[in-house]
C-alpha cells in the first residue's frame, strides 16, 4: 500500500506540483474512468431491483423508492382509479415471483383485510379470480360450460346465455362471475407499482403526496397523480421541487435466485459455470502442449519448407473469425462433435498468436543444451519435456493466462458447436440466451454477467506480472 501511494504522490523533484504533474494526474483519472467506470455501473445495476431497472433509475447506487400500488377496476360505475399505500413489497411484484415463492404466501388471508375496489384489485392481481369462480360455479351447482365460456370462439358463445345466470346470483358473486366471464361493464383490473413522490403546497406548505410512474431526470417536470384523490387526473410537477424517499436497498436475490435455480426457464448459472470451467482448463491444457511443440519444432529444427509454414500460421492472425464460421461448422459437424463440449474445446486448440510468442521465446534458448542433451542419448520427446518446456515456463504461462482470458469469454465456438444443446451450453452462451428469453428478468442477466466476469479478473490481477515479464522476454514488440 505504501508503495501505491509513493507512486500517485510522485512529482518532477519539487515541492509544488508543476502542470505536468497535473496533466499527468487528469490523464491517468480519465484513463481510470474511461476503463472502469462501465464496469464499476454494471456492478451496481446488478444489485438494483427489478423495479428499478424497468423504471430506467439513473442513479449510481441502489437507491429503492418508496412505493405505492395505482390499480384500475372496472364496474357499474366505469372506471375507477384508486391509489393503495402501505402494501407488502412481495405484493406488487407478484407476477414476478416464482412458484416456491407464492406458495410461501397465503393470498386468500391476506386480501380479506382489505374491502371494495381494494379488495376487487388485488383478487385480479393475484389472479383469484378464475379460482373463485370456479369454486361458485360448483358450490352452486351452476352449468359446467360456464368453465369453459372464457375461452370459447366468439362464434360458440352465442349459443349460450350467461347474463341470465349472473341476474340470480347476489350482487358479490354476480360480480366475480362477471369478470371471470368478461361480461360487461367488467373488464380486467389494473395493478401497477409506482414512486411515492411529495412536494409542499404552495399556500399552506403542507407535503402533499403523488404517485409516479417514472422519473426521467432529463426533463423538468414530471406526471403524477394525487395519492388523495387518483381521479383528479394527471399533474404536472417541477421536478426540482419533489421529495423523493429513497433509502440503500441492494437486492442480493439477483444473485441468490440463479445460483440456486430459482430463477425461471431453463438458465442455470451453476451449469452453465462448470461448462465453462471445463472447457477453460481442458482447452488451455491442449493449447499449451499443441503450440509449445509447434513451436519448439519452428525454433529448433532446420526442414525444407520451414519459413513457408511459419509465414502461413502468422498469416491467419489476418483472417477475421466470421471468416471462418462456416468451416469450423462444417468441420464440427462432419466430425460428430456438434452438441459436445468437444467442439468447442478442439477447433481453437492451436492458436497462431501462442505458436509465434512461444517460438521467439525458444529462439532464446541455447541449442547447445539440445546438443548435449542428445550426445546423452536423450530423446526429442525428453528433451522437449524436460528441457525446452521448463525452460520456456514464462513464456508458457503467460500463453496460459491469456488462453484462459480467450476462452472464458469466447462466444463465437460455442455458439457454432453447442448452440442446439442447452445442457453443454457455457456462461457466455447462457448470458445470450437468457436476455432473449426472458426481456423482464434484466436483473438477472445483469448479477450473472458480474459473476462470469469475477474468474477471468482474479487471473488477470494476481498474475498480470508474468504477462509483463512474459512477453518482454519472448522479444514481441
Amino acid at each position: 500500500m505504501t508503495d501505491v501511494i509513493k507512486f500517485f504522490t510522485r512529482r518532477q523533484g519539487k515541492k509544488k506540483a508543476s502542470l505536468t504533474d497535473w496533466i499527468s494526474y487528469g490523464f491517468l483519472f480519465l484513463g481510470f474512468l474511461i476503463i472502469f467506470l462501465p464496469v464499476l455501473w454494471l456492478v451496481m445495476n446488478s444489485i438494483k431491483s427489478q423495479f428499478l431497472l424497468q423504471k430506467y433509475d439513473t442513479n449510481f447506487l441502489p437507491m429503492d423508492y418508496e412505493r405505492v400500488a395505482r390499480a384500475t377496476t372496472y364496474g357499474p360505475d366505469g372506471k375507477e382509479i384508486l391509489i393503495m399505500k402501505d402494501l407488502e413489497p412481495w405484493v406488487m411484484f407478484w407476477k414476478n415471483l416464482d412458484d416456491e415463492e407464492r406458495a410461501e404466501k397465503d393470498v386468500v388471508s391476506y386480501i380479506k383485510n382489505f374491502t371494495g375496489n381494494e379488495y376487487y384489485a388485488l383478487r385480479s392481481h393475484f389472479g383469484l379470480v378464475s379460482v373463485f369462480a370456479k369454486d361458485l360455479i360448483a358450490n352452486q351447482n351452476l352449468p359446467e360450460w360456464l368453465i369453459k365460456y372464457p375461452s370459447m370462439f366468439p362464434s360458440a358463445k352465442k349459443d349460450y346465455d350467461p347474463q341470465s345466470i349472473v341476474d340470480t346470483l347476489n350482487d358479490e358473486d354476480a360480480r366475480l362471475l362477471s369478470e371471470y366471464l368478461g361480461l360487461k361493464p367488467y373488464k380486467g383490473n389494473g395493478f401497477t407499482a409506482q414512486i411515492l413522490v411529495s412536494m409542499p403546497d404552495p399556500e399552506t406548505g403542507e407535503l402533499i403526496e403523488y404517485s409516479v410512474s417514472r422519473i426521467n431526470p432529463t426533463k423538468e417536470t414530471v406526471n403524477a397523480r394525487l395519492v388523495s384523490n387518483p381521479k383528479g387526473g394527471i399533474t404536472k410537477l417541477p421536478q426540482n421541487e419533489i421529495i423523493i424517499n429513497k433509502s440503500l436497498k441492494p437486492s442480493w436475490i439477483n444473485y441468490t435466485d440463479p445460483l440456486t435455480n430459482k430463477a425461471l426457464g431453463s438458465f442455470d448459472a451453476v451449469r452453465c459455470l462448470n461448462n465453462s470451467v471445463f472447457v477453460t482448463i481442458v482447452a488451455t491444457i491442449i493449447t499449451l502442449l499443441i503450440n509449445s511443440m509447434a513451436a519448439f519444432a519452428l525454433s529448433k529444427y532446420r526442414f525444407n519448407g520451414q519459413i513457408v509454414f511459419f509465414v502461413i500460421i502468422l498469416a491467419t492472425l489476418m483472417v477475421p473469425a466470421s471468416v471462418l464460421i462456416v468451416g469450423i461448422f462444417k468441420m464440427v459437424t462432419m466430425t460428430g462433435l456438434s452438441g459436445s463440449l468437444w467442439g468447442v474445446i478442439i477447433p481453437g486448440a492451436a492458436t497462431p498468436t501462442g505458436v509465434f510468442m512461444l517460438r521467439q521465446y525458444m529462439l532464446t534458448i541455447p541449442d547447445e543444451l539440445l546438443e548435449a542433451a542428445r550426445m546423452d542419448a536423450a530423446s526429442e520427446w525428453t528433451i522437449y519435456w524436460r528441457i525446452i518446456f521448463p525452460l520456456a515456463l514464462p513464456a508458457i504461462a503467460v500463453l496460459g493466462i491469456l488462453s484462459i482470458i480467450w476462452r472464458w469469454n469466447d462466444l463465437i465456438l460455442p455458439m457454432i458447436a453447442v448452440s442446439t444443446t442447452k445442457a453443454a451450453y457455457t456462461i457466455q452462451l447462457c448470458l445470450l440466451d437468457f436476455n432473449g428469453e426472458y426481456l423482464a428478468r434484466e436483473h438477472y442477466a445483469l448479477a450473472m454477467t458480474v459473476v462470469s466476469l469475477i474468474p477471468t479478473t482474479l487471473v488477470f490481477v494476481f498474475l498480470q506480472k508474468y504477462i509483463t515479464t512474459g512477453i518482454a522476454s519472448t522479444g514481441m514488440k
